[in-house]
């Protein structure tokens, strides 16, 4: 499976590792594993042409603006374990990218589209009234601009090239 994801900065990184210890027993993301992901792709394509086709289909996307701007949490995971508590990801220009990428690969149901909650995970499973206690905390709003995005290969867990942005 590879999606399409958003490399996020090392402060946002470092704020989810440091939330992630604060939830007992919970799956946390390793160093290098926080991302965003923008939409899926699918299995069915080489990386150079997914590369080729985000390419014709992002012409002219300039940088945009994302901001981290709280903690909230998934109750029950469309897929692994549950809760999963995450950062919130707020920007316009983010969603409209990917409404534009679910118009030309089709969107997963339950998580794309209207369903679309952009995000980094903080950790999954674990306890839940951590996690609720958790997603009460308010944080410093971190902002980045994002220039570059990654196809992510989710079988090595690793990306497999990247898009900067102008495309």
């Amino acid at each position: 499976m590879y999606s399409l994801n958003v490399p996020v900065p090392s402060s946002v990184a470092r704020l989810a590792s440091e939330l992630a210890r604060e939830v007992p027993r919970a799956q946390e993301r390793t160093r290098g594993e926080h991302t965003l992901v923008l939409k899926r792709l699918g299995q069915d394509r080489s990386v150079p042409r997914l590369q080729a086709q985000i390419r014709e289909y992002l012409a002219g996307q300039p940088p945009f603006e994302a901001q981290v701007t709280g903690i909230d949490y998934f109750a029950n995971a469309t897929n692994g374990p549950s809760p999963v508590v995450y950062l919130t990801v707020e920007s316009p220009e983010l969603r409209r990218v990917h409404e534009k990428l679910v118009a030309k690969f089709s969107p997963v149901e339950g998580m794309e589209g209207d369903d679309y909650s952009p995000h980094v995970t903080i950790a999954r499973g674990g306890d839940r009234a951590t996690t609720t206690g958790l997603a009460e905390r308010s944080i410093e709003p971190i902002t980045w601009t994002v220039s570059r995005l990654t196809v992510r290969d989710a079988r090595r867990g690793e990306p497999a090239s990247s898009v900067s942005l102008p495309i």
